[in-house]
């Protein structure tokens, strides 16, 4: 395996309630490696955007992490100052968010946004810094860069605001890139534009990508390794190769199955029984098990062991990744 970019270990993630402690993240143990693309996956509330704010530190009161490491290029995250990981985010590892005006500041033209956050970062001159913002929008294939620069966000397309984001955090020229369902907001032609415009210069530039999603198909096209995550938990992980073509974890076979089949268009499109857990009071022994279609009796007890993120490995009482 290559270097690690990003190293996780043994993280904590939880929320204080009036109700009770809510465990968002429970253990999780996650890697990137130089130029890898690692698929985050799960259903909504599994705890995938939880983990990315724990990486920035960005998990606000009542919120804290309560246990674990995070290292980016061996530096450790959590021992740092707000001071220095103000630093950090933009300058190492940056965040492509889902909704593309929420990085874009309605009241400044794209222009000064690109200039000043490229400049600070890469702490060059604007003159330098423009003609960066200039490179990068030509790089997301953005027509007419200099009008595009002139412009404010509220004059752009969806797809437009997007491919803007996408440059401005290349401009950084960070050490990773989280990318948070950077597509789900915009049209599905205009998705698979970007997403084709994205996978391209991430190849280019060889950068190392934690590609957060509940889309598969995505999965399957951009990236190299997957890390699939319930209840807070990675359940499993490998290559894209072997979590397609020899699913071990029940989870992750039933995720798989609720894709659509083109080439069976009448085919009913199946769903997961139940619903997650909710992390206020999880389910004992293996979370999965009230909806587990494999689930024997020690699942209702017994917690799996952790994936550690290294191999093809699976945290399943009943099935073994390495029997495959």
């Amino acid at each position: 395996m290559s270097d690690p970019v990003l190293e996780i270990r043994d993280l904590e993630t939880a929320f204080d309630t009036s109700a009770g402690t809510v465990e968002a993240l429970r253990g999780v143990n996650l890697t990137v490696g130089a130029g890898e693309r690692v698929g985050l996956v799960g259903e909504s509330g599994s705890g995938k955007s939880v983990t990315a704010q724990s990486i920035l530190r960005l998990i606000d009161s009542p919120g804290e992490i309560a246990n674990g490491s995070i290292t980016l290029n061996g530096r450790d995250l959590l021992g740092l100052s707000s001071r220095e990981m103000q630093q950090v985010r933009g300058r190492d590892v940056t965040m492509i968010f889902q909704d593309p005006s929420t990085s874009l500041d309605p009241v400044y033209s794209v222009r000064s946004q690109m200039v000043e956050t490229i400049g600070h970062n890469r702490d060059v001159p604007d003159s330098e810094a423009e003609e960066i913002a200039r490179n990068y929008l030509d790089l997301v294939d953005m027509p007419n860069p200099d009008r595009v620069l002139d412009s404010y966000p509220h004059e752009l397309s969806g797809g437009m605001k997007q491919r803007v984001s996408i440059a401005m955090t290349l401009g950084f020229d960070p050490d990773l890139i989280i990318a948070d369902e950077p597509t789900t907001a915009l049209d599905v032609t205009v998705q698979k534009k970007v997403m084709e415009i994205f996978k391209d210069v991430i190849s280019e530039e060889d950068l190392s990508v934690l590609w957060i999603t509940h889309n598969l198909g995505v999965v399957a096209e951009f990236c190299d390794k997957v890390a699939v995550m319930y209840a807070g938990e990675i359940v499993e992980y490998g290559s894209v190769y072997d979590i397609f073509d020899r699913p071990t974890h029940p989870y992750t076979r039933e995720l798989l199955r609720t894709i659509p089949n083109i080439n069976r268009p009448a085919e009913e499109l199946r769903v997961i029984e139940g619903s997650v857990p909710h992390m206020l009071d999880p389910p004992s022994g293996c979370a999965f098990h009230p909806r587990c279609p494999d689930a024997e009796p020690e699942c209702r007890t017994m917690r799996p062991e952790q994936v550690d993120g290294d191999h093809h490995e699976a945290s399943c009482l009943v099935h073994d990744a390495t029997e495959q």
